[in-house]
């Protein structure tokens, strides 16, 4: 039994499991090409995925969230084909999982099937930037003693 040689098996690195774990989900799922797809910038913030999926049904389909992943599963509920005599096939209708590691900031907006396409769309939510800003004290200043609050103010010098 062999075990496999990670770069983050290095003692320097501690805690980076699951980060190991993204890496080899997304090396799996680039190794695999069906059903294709595509990723497009619809918007600044806007993304659509697209996925072939010619021969499913929306009840064939299913698209949810788990963890940090969009997973988009294709099963065909029942097989029509027992009956037809294939001289050649190559439309493929098999079962798949594609899945894609999405971050914190993505919304899924929605899901729609037209015409064999299952459209994705995604935004990204960009977060108001906040400017707060910091007094600067001066602690050349000297300070008395404040007995209203009973606290005792240091003297820096």
């Amino acid at each position: 039994m062999s075990r496999r040689v990670s770069i983050f098996d290095s003692p320097f690195l501690l805690g980076f499991d699951d980060f190991e774990r993204v890496l080899d989900r997304v090396s799996r799922n680039a190794a695999d090409s069906y059903p294709p797809y595509n990723i497009e910038q619809i918007e600044e913030n806007k993304l659509r995925i697209t996925i072939a999926v010619a021969g499913f049904t929306m009840e064939d389909l299913s698209v949810y969230i788990e963890q940090n992943q969009l997973v988009i599963r294709g099963k065909k509920q029942q097989d029509d084909d027992e009956d037809r005599v294939f001289l050649h096939r190559g439309i493929a209708t098999r079962q798949f999982q594609r899945a894609f590691i999405i971050s914190d900031d993505i919304e899924i907006g929605g899901a729609y099937l037209d015409n064999g396409l299952l459209h994705i769309e995604l935004t990204r939510i960009v977060p108001e930037t906040m400017i707060r800003t910091i007094q600067i004290e001066d602690k050349q200043k000297k300070t008395k003693k404040n007995k209203k609050n009973n606290t005792i103010d240091v003297e820096t010098s």
